[in-house]
């Protein structure tokens, strides 16, 4: 092996879960960033990933990748940026034990991260929520368990990854019913539930009682749902909705909307922006900016309370000559 192979591997066994102990999250994001990067690579050269050199992983390779991400993959800009962050993560740990390519490393950590026009999020109205959460077969075991599933997304605004790690003893009903989930940074908040969704959580939990310790939304088999499964349940269920919801029709809903639409709900509910952020886990009010800035209703009530002016146009004139001396002056 070359010594990028044991660089790699130290880099996920010392620096990310030794030294920083980053979250099972976080060291999946970078693993498949460094695996798609190692595949391109074989992909150009043939050259097997632990017989790879750190010649072989310059800037114009990484920028190449980069490339390849945004024009083959049809990955986003804000995408292209979060595997940036991964590599230049494995280089900066990379220049402090091989000084002798410092120049290469150098090169590679001044790839920039690219502009990115930031949309107005999407969010979904009080009455598009209820025609997706009628949208599932309630005679259906999935049925049941998706709905479940997206009234606590759209109450609670937890993200995918929150609602695929939540497990039963995550959920405590009656007084003081809430859910405790885990977000980013290894924070942990605690969102109360509403009696219609404690009634919802109350039967799907009796009729998986079995499995106590087992993930709260999961498989036929048992095993926990993935990301990728609960985009397209939601997506499956936001189609069948846009038939009586014409509304639906023309928006691309995936897990996040469900986030975005509890944020809106309470910042249309008058809830302070603090709270909000607390309530999402945001690491900080100005993340919840976002949605006053997409809530046009907000902008329109503000618009009503401004004074309009009603003086005439036209340039001051002074109607005495005493006062248009001492205007001239």
């Amino acid at each position: 092996m070359t010594l990028v192979a044991p660089t790699l591997q130290a880099f996920f066994t010392d620096r990310l879960i030794g030294q920083r102990q980053a979250s099972p999250r976080t060291i999946a994001a970078y693993r498949d960033t460094i695996r798609l990067l190692l595949a391109y690579i074989h992909r150009h050269t043939a050259k097997p990933p632990a017989q790879l050199d750190w010649e072989d992983l310059n800037a114009t390779v990484i920028s190449g990748f980069l490339h390849h991400l945004e024009t083959i993959r049809g990955n986003s800009i804000r995408t292209r940026n979060t595997r940036l962050t991964a590599i230049r993560s494995l280089f900066s740990y990379a220049a402090l034990r091989h000084p002798e390519h410092a120049q290469l490393i150098a090169h590679v950590l001044a790839i920039p991260p690219k502009r990115f026009d930031k949309r107005v999020i999407d969010f979904l109205t009080a009455h598009e929520v209820d025609a997706l959460l009628a949208a599932p077969d309630p005679a259906r075991w999935e049925g049941r368990r998706d709905r479940v599933m997206m009234m606590l997304a759209v109450q609670t605004g937890l993200r995918v990854s929150e609602l695929t790690g939540l497990n039963r003893a995550d959920i405590t009903l009656g007084i003081g019913a809430h859910v405790r989930c885990e977000g980013k940074g290894r924070k942990q908040r605690a969102v109360p539930l509403s009696q219609p969704l404690q009634a919802l959580l109350h039967d799907w939990m009796a009729e998986h009682a079995d499995r106590p310790n087992g993930p709260l939304f999961h498989t036929r088999t048992g095993r926990r749902l993935s990301r990728d499964a609960i985009a397209l349940r939601i997506s499956t269920h936001a189609r069948t909705a846009g038939q009586h919801c014409p509304s639906l029709a023309s928006k691309k809903i995936h897990p996040h909307t469900l986030r975005h639409s509890c944020a809106m709900s309470l910042l249309q509910a008058g809830v302070d922006t603090t709270v909000i952020a607390l309530w999402l886990g945001h690491a900080g009010i100005r993340s919840t900016d976002a949605y006053v800035h997409a809530d046009i209703n907000m902008k329109e009530k503000a618009l009503a309370l401004t004074t309009p002016a009603t003086s005439p146009p036209g340039r001051y004139r002074p109607p005495d000559k005493i006062l248009s001396f001492l205007e001239s002056l």
